[in-house]
């Protein structure tokens, strides 16, 4: 069963897929698109041509665990796919991927803009290990 992880973003969002058994990571991108609804009908469409069954949308929860309002955000988009799919979509604590995935990226040699075009995807890939470890 393959599943898409998903790192949204206001501008840039970061989509992860695994590999057609659901255990390993396998091809990360981002999508560019400001309006939610575009969005929703982008991913909906590109899980279905890859075939995944589950979504799973980044749960930015602040560091003490309380909920504020790009949680909140998250919570509204996660219905608005549920609007257009029967893939459930699980809500996944996302604390820190950003951020390790701008490390990974530094560590690598990755700056500027070359960083900012692929760092939403690998918060993504990120997002979708973390889920997979947790099956």
């Amino acid at each position: 069963m393959r599943i898409m992880a998903i790192d949204l973003g206001d501008v840039r969002t970061g989509l992860a897929v695994s590999d057609p058994t659901g255990t390993l990571t396998g091809e990360a991108w981002t999508v560019t698109e400001r309006n939610m609804e575009r969005l929703a009908e982008t991913i909906v469409g590109a899980a279905a041509e890859r075939g995944v069954a589950r979504l799973v949308l980044g749960y930015p929860k602040n560091m003490d665990g309380t909920l504020g309002p790009r949680a909140e955000k998250s919570e509204a988009f996660k219905a608005r796919l549920e609007a257009l799919t029967d893939a459930p979509v699980t809500l996944w604590d996302e604390r820190r991927t950003t951020a390790e995935a701008d490390n990974i990226l530094m560590g690598i040699g990755k700056r500027g803009k070359k960083k900012k075009q692929v760092l939403d995807a690998v918060a993504a890939g990120l997002i979708l290990e973390g889920y997979l470890r947790s099956l």
